[in-house]
């Protein structure tokens, strides 16, 4: 945890916070905090500056806190992806929040299993649980939106054009395709299918919503390593 995360539920006034739950436990177990220690700490969707501790016990610790620094910028990028199984989107959800992603779009595919659609890692909780502790690896202090569509060919079709919008549409497929460019500017919006790709008729849809296909090479990634490859040669 590099940067201890609070929301406006955990001000006492305007200046200080109490912590209580995982945050109190990281903070006596992995920082040994004690009163009088300066921390990194930011407010969800706000700014970051540090924060005193005041109190600490067994039940909690009240920091006085003061901010001035904005967190780091978004990548000029919207990932639509195929929903995992539950446990790598667990997984995915904490790297693209590191990664400074700022819209997510879960949708479905013939090779989506319709039980992941009923995983408790979708719940907003869940999902804000997650993403908050990708922020909090990378000192940063605003949630990625998540939204989910549960019809291919809906979102498609009327959705994914206005997502797009005036920016490029890449679709990263395996195949004899040209591959990913490196080091893009303006906005992009990137695809990524199941483990295995989509199947034709969902890429031949794609394409006619805008999408250029692009591949990292003959190697068939896992999903969660597709996303970072892909970010890396693209930003």
């Amino acid at each position: 945890m590099n940067l201890i995360l609070f929301s406006e539920g955990d001000r006492l006034e305007s200046n200080q916070i109490v912590l209580r739950g995982r945050r109190l436990n990281h903070l006596r177990q992995v920082h040994r905090a004690n009163c009088g220690d300066i921390l990194r700490v930011g407010e969800v969707d706000g700014l970051i500056g540090t924060g005193e501790i005041l109190e600490i016990n067994d039940s909690f610790t009240k920091l006085s806190v003061s901010l001035s620094q904005s967190p780091p910028k978004k990548l000029p990028l919207k990932l639509v992806l195929a929903l995992p199984r539950p446990k790598m989107l667990r997984r995915i959800l904490r790297t693209i929040a590191e990664l400074g992603v700022s819209e997510l779009y879960l949708i479905n595919s013939y090779r989506v299993e319709k039980s992941y659609w009923q995983s408790p890692v979708l719940r907003q909780d869940n999902l804000r649980h997650y993403l908050l502790q990708g922020l909090e690896q990378s000192r940063d202090t605003r949630i990625p939106h998540v939204f989910h569509h549960h019809t291919f060919k809906p979102f498609v079709e009327d959705c994914l054009p206005g997502v797009i919008g005036h920016g490029q549409a890449l679709l990263a497929h395996p195949g004899q395709y040209p591959l990913c460019p490196r080091q893009v500017s303006g906005e992009t919006l990137l695809v990524i299918g199941p483990e295995g790709g989509f199947i034709p008729y969902e890429v031949d849809k794609l394409q006619r919503s805008g999408c250029q296909v692009v591949s990292l090479g003959p190697r068939i990634l896992r999903v969660e390593n597709a996303i970072t490859s892909l970010l890396g040669r693209l930003f």
